[in-house]
């Protein structure tokens, strides 16, 4: 089931759930140098990067989700109601959920053809980046905390060639995106999701950075700090509200990427670790 915005149809204004908080920006050496490679998989995780904490207030969209749009702000709430509910058999998630995805995105978009090329289970600890060098900090991945964009405009055509080497010198003739789905898998307290308005981030603020997962070598974006970057969430996400990222758009005059981390509320710092999965889209037009 497939609801259009807006989410609430109340006629009451919800109480707003702001937040002050810090994000964590990429901590710029200012000597030119490149931000440290991230590898992720055979295993192991690393992510040696130099982070700072800034402090910023996240604004809850709470009975304004209407205003925010993929192509207007890089990202998009909605009501979706999917099958699936634990997220726990690999097999469903891939078939059953997938199409869910995919049609999904469909309707929002108006795109012709959804290819899911990976998804993201997260149901462990905060600081799972740091927790030792084995299998176990991968199967029970949490948050990221810092902030980030999952593809650079080098790294979206990365993804691109490499999902599809024989079609891709057509395929980027067109209009493509990458955009990540994201929905909690209980209601969400505990590490919530923040998005930035892309409006409020210049190019100038983001910085290419290398990712190595698995044999594929792509590249995101780290975000130096600007206090003029406008971040928003929505407070109490249930598993039938989802979060459209929007990470890149070939269409230069629209909204390209949403930064996006998850932060601490401090309001629910001591609540069990939250769950959620994120499935990741190309987008053709």
């Amino acid at each position: 089931m497939h609801e259009s915005l807006p989410v609430s149809n109340t006629s009451q204004t919800p109480q707003k759930h702001d937040v002050t908080t810090t994000l964590n920006y990429w901590d710029d050496p200012g000597d030119g140098s490149r931000p440290t490679p991230i590898h992720i998989g055979r295993d192991r995780v690393t992510n040696k990067r130099p982070h700072r904490a800034h402090e910023f207030v996240v604004r809850d969209i709470t009975g304004d989700e209407e205003k925010y749009l993929l192509d207007t702000h890089g990202f998009q709430y909605c009501r979706h109601e999917s099958s699936e509910k634990d997220f726990t058999d690999e097999e469903a998630i891939r078939t059953v959920y997938y199409e869910e995805c995919r049609k999904l995105l469909k309707d929002i978009t108006g795109a012709r053809r959804i290819h899911i090329f990976n998804h993201k289970v997260r149901r462990g600890p905060t600081q799972w980046h740091h927790l030792g060098l084995n299998g176990k900090n991968l199967a029970n991945r949490g948050p990221v905390t810092r902030t980030h964009v999952d593809q650079s405009y080098l790294g979206a055509e990365l993804r691109l060639r490499w999902e599809f080497p024989e079609e891709a010198d057509e395929l980027l003739k067109r209009r493509y995106q990458i955009i990540n789905i994201w929905r909690p898998i209980e209601t969400i307290l505990k590490d919530p999701i923040a998005v930035a308005d892309a409006n409020s981030v210049p190019d100038s603020d983001l910085v290419g950075a290398e990712m190595i997962e698995e044999d594929f070598r792509g590249e995101s974006w780290v975000v130096r700090h600007n206090p003029n970057h406008r971040w928003h969430f929505k407070f109490r996400m249930t598993p039938q509200d989802v979060l459209l990222i929007k990470c890149f758009d070939s269409e230069t005059s629209l909204a390209r990427r949403a930064l996006h981390s998850a932060f601490e509320d401090p309001a629910y710092r001591d609540e069990v670790p939250r769950q959620s999965i994120e499935v990741r889209c190309l987008v053709f037009y």
